[in-house]
């Protein structure tokens, strides 16, 4: 697992942080973690940087993760970006609706970083 470029984005700095915290020990094992705070951002990101992981905020101003998810998997075609959708609505309509994006998988706020963690490992060594 060598150079992999991990994308955190969720407007709540707090959040951010805490899913950074979690995955800083893939950091020591070459990953890059990159944090971006809104849809539009994130999709720039994604675009320079190509990045093997994204935790996925759904609920963001100017794009929201719906959206941002749609374009990287079904408009940009990268099917090799790995999509965790991270939300607070956890029925199973808007499940739905991130799987129809592309969301490779949904995970439901609180949500916790221990999981987060082996998520993470695991799609890295895949």
């Amino acid at each position: 697992m060598m150079d992999t470029n991990i994308l955190i984005v969720d407007d709540e700095a707090h959040i951010r942080l805490l899913i950074e915290q979690a995955l800083e020990e893939l950091e020591d094992e070459g990953a890059t973690i990159m944090t971006a705070e809104n849809g539009l951002d994130a999709l720039e990101m994604i675009k320079d940087h190509c990045p093997a992981l994204v935790f996925l905020d759904v609920m963001m101003p100017q794009m929201n993760g719906f959206d941002v998810c749609n374009t990287v998997k079904n408009d940009w075609g990268f099917k090799d970006i790995y999509i965790v959708m991270l939300t607070a609505k956890g029925q199973e309509f808007d499940k739905q609706r991130g799987e129809a994006a592309g969301a490779d998988l949904y995970m439901t706020k609180p949500f916790d970083p221990d999981e987060l963690l082996q998520k993470a490992i695991e799609v890295m060594r895949q």
